[in-house]
């Protein structure tokens, strides 16, 4: 049952002074300020009204209920006013999941200038390599690539990267360059030491075909950045998302291998938030900067 309803109905009809002139300043029926009054009296067992054929009159219970009542209607206005407020307001905690790589390359170079944009929010940053849904442990934001399990979360999808087989320069001039996919299986490789499709090494065969090699890596890694570390030092061959070593690349620290044979697909990355209505500030200001630092890169 609606209590609010009820004592919203009973002060209306105080202010207006009968049933049916405060219907009719609410858009209701008389019948049904009426109903609202009486369920009203029930619950609390006393009459709050005398009524009269032409007027209403408060008993000594209801001029008690009307002070009461109209604190909390005060309230309520109150309430309401400083939430509308809250659109405009950005302030509290925020809390983002996201992939190592992309934390370290995407989002702290221009961290600082998001919390000098916003001196009100917080930012509680956590990384690692795959997703999990933590929104139920009052996660705000994940951001995460490649395909998502099926679940009630909204998902908008920010950017895409493709995957780039590379080595640095040293390590090509000491054990040559691979001509053809199935070359890397003369070279050392590495690749990440947990499951994931990343560690799939595909490449485009004839017009219209897809092979895998079967990479057997010399060494396997929990972070995509010891992966990068162990490839910048000539160690060897290694498969890394653009988003994470473009930098490297655009400066020639790390060659593109087998350009030829690379497949045109690239991988999406996916902003995650638990619902679609009604969007924090928090989480609205930092997609909406995160979406225009990654139009300005130039994989995004």
């Amino acid at each position: 049952m609606d209590h609010y309803s009820q004592m919203l109905a009973f002060v209306w009809a105080t202010e207006h002074g009968s049933f049916s002139a405060a219907a009719r300043a609410n858009g209701l029926t008389p019948s049904a300020i009426s109903k609202l009054i009486s369920r009203l009296e029930d619950r609390l067992h006393v009459r709050l009204f005398q009524r009269g054929t032409r007027s209403l009159t408060l008993t000594e219970e209801g001029s008690a209920y009307l002070v009461s009542a109209r604190g909390v209607m005060h309230a309520m206005a109150e309430a309401d006013s400083l939430a509308q407020a809250f659109p405009d307001r950005v302030s509290g905690s925020l809390r983002i999941h996201t992939m190592t790589t992309f934390a370290k390359h995407q989002i702290l170079p221009w961290l600082p200038d998001f919390l000098s944009a916003y001196p009100g929010l917080t930012v509680d940053l956590q990384a690692g390599p795959q997703y999990v849904d933590l929104f139920e442990q009052g996660l705000d934001i994940a951001i995460h690539s490649g395909g998502l399990p099926d679940s009630s979360r909204v998902a908008r999808k920010i950017g895409e990267s493709a995957w780039i087989t590379c080595a640095s320069a040293d390590y090509l001039a000491r054990r040559g360059t691979p001509n053809t996919p199935m070359d890397l299986l003369k070279h050392d490789c590495f690749t990440f030491g947990f499951q994931s499709a990343w560690n799939t090494w595909q490449f485009r065969a004839g017009e219209r075909g897809v092979c895998t090699v079967p990479i057997v890596p010399k060494a396997v890694f929990a972070q995509g950045d010891l992966l990068r570390e162990m490839a910048l030092r000539g160690a060897g061959i290694v498969k890394l998302a653009q988003f994470h070593i473009g930098a490297d690349l655009q400066q020639g620290r790390l060659i593109p291998l087998l350009t030829d044979f690379s497949l045109p697909h690239k991988e999406p990355i996916y902003l995650i938030h638990a619902n679609r209505k009604h969007l924090s500030p928090r989480i609205r200001v930092f997609r909406d900067f995160l979406e225009q630092r990654l139009k300005e890169s130039p994989w995004g």
